[in-house]
Parts: structure tokens; sequence; C-alpha cells
């Protein structure tokens, strides 16, 4: 059993902080809330832009899921940057073996048909982006190893904004685009699964990108939701895909990991 410091207990974190629990391990939650984690995890109540709040402990793994409350440059710095630079500062020592960044693939800002992967340079074309890279790179000045996790689009319970989009045709955008998505109970699980690789002392990646199989255009994902949810699309017209990219899950994959939901249509199923 490891004791495992879970940064930011959201919907997603707390999901990891369940699986992780589960395995066997002694689980430490930070969260702003005060809502305690469930099945008597310990859970401390700091905020990650606040040094003060912070509270030096001994881990072996820290995952670091926290979510900016604002699309501002400036939450992102503090969430992201400032918030990461902190938690490293108050919690990393001697025993510490690794640290899991939780990002996105906002950071790959440029629109292309061909695959995407880990080796392909991230250029962020927003705040967003540029700050997440910043936080990243965090990573590189840690005496311990280090892995980044570039999550694409979440969706999953609670997470339903296609769902409602698809509803209403009038809202539907003008212009189609490649989207790449990743179910939140996978996402949880593929980090959960990572931590026990570690600890299990196997050697892993410093930068996954955590999608499902299926890049997709969007008007395929919002025609398949409507037809199924009892919607007519027939007079629907569908625009040539002029933006956004298709991203590959091979690193994902090659790890044995198996994937609950490996594209849109068995995540949204459960959905809807």
């Amino acid at each position: 059993m490891a004791k495992i410091l879970l940064v930011g207990c959201g919907d997603l974190g707390a999901e990891i902080a369940v699986r992780l629990h589960a395995s066997g391990h002694e689980v430490v939650g930070v969260r702003k809330s005060t809502r305690t984690l469930p099945f008597g995890m310990h859970t401390i109540q700091a905020d990650v832009t606040e040094q003060g709040t912070l509270a030096p402990l001994t881990t072996e793994v820290i995952v670091y899921c926290v979510a900016a409350s604002a699309q501002t440059n400036e939450n992102y710095h503090r969430h992201y940057v400032q918030g990461l630079r902190n938690v490293l500062q108050s919690q990393s020592g001697p025993q510490l073996k690794h640290v899991f960044f939780v990002s996105s693939t906002r950071v790959y800002g440029q629109h292309a048909d061909a695959l995407l992967d880990e080796a392909t340079p991230a250029i962020a074309t927003d705040f967003g982006g540029e700050r997440l890279l910043e936080a990243e790179q965090l990573l590189s000045a840690l005496p311990c190893s280090s892995t980044v996790l570039r999550l694409s689009g979440i969706y999953g319970p609670g997470r339903l904004y296609l769902v409602y989009l698809a509803k209403d045709q009038t809202r539907w955008p003008a212009e189609n685009q490649w989207t790449n998505r990743i179910h939140r109970d996978d996402a949880a699980a593929f980090a959960a699964f990572l931590v026990g690789q570690v600890l299990g002392n196997q050697s892993i990646h410093p930068l996954y990108i955590v999608t499902d199989d299926l890049p997709v255009a969007q008007y395929e994902v919002l025609t398949w939701l409507a037809t199924n949810m009892g919607g007519n699309v027939k007079n629907v017209r569908i625009p040539p895909v002029t933006q956004g990219k298709r991203l590959s899950n091979e690193r994902l994959r090659d790890t044995g990991f198996v994937l609950s939901y490996p594209s849109y249509q068995h995540g949204y199923s459960t959905l809807i």
C-alpha cells in the first residue's frame, strides 16, 4: 500500500481517488471545498493558489488534477502554474517517486487532418494552452520522475454539453471540426492504472495523450446523438471539416490498458 496525494478532487479527481482507494492505497485528497472524499479517505481543505494553506506531507505519488475556475489567463496561471509550483514546493521530498500532472490537449492549437501524437510539437494558440505548457515545464526540474496526462474533451455523467446541443439544431455550429474525447471513467481508470505501474516499478512514459480510439467530425457526433434521441436529421446540411485536429492514443493502448468506452457511440449510449 502506498500513500498518494490527490490534489484537486472535483469530478475527475474524486473518481481517480476512488479507484486508487479500491486498489488498497492510502489516498489523501486536497480540495478547496469542505466536502470530504467517500470511503473515509482523508481529505484536506486547502487552496493550491495560497502557499500557506498547504501543509507538508510524506507521500510517494502526487496526482495534480486541479481545474481552473474561470477562463482567464490570470486564473489559469494561478491554478495550473502557481498552484502546481506551490504543491511541489510544499510536498516534494526524498520519498517522492513520481508526480502526475493532468493537462489538456488544448496545448495542441494547430488544425490538422493527420493524426497528432506525443512526438508532435505542441503549438499553443491561446492563453489556456500556453499556461498548461508552462505548468508542464515545471516538472522538468523535479528530482523524481513525472508524467503529463494530456486529456482530450472529457464527457460522462454530468458532462452532457453535446447531448443538449444535439437536441437543438438551431444551435449547431456553422463550421464542422475534428473532435476528440475521453469518457471520465476511462480517464480516471487510466490515471489509476499508471499510478499502479509506477508503484509496481514498471517504466512509463513522461507524456500520454489520453483520448479514445475515434477522432471524429463534430457533425457526425451531433447527427448520431440526434438520431438516437428521436430527432429528425434528414434536412441537416453537413459542412466540410475545416478546423480541429485528430489525436492518436496509440501510446495509451500500447500500455495494455483497455478502454471501457473506445468511441463516442459506446460512451454516449450509456448516457442518453
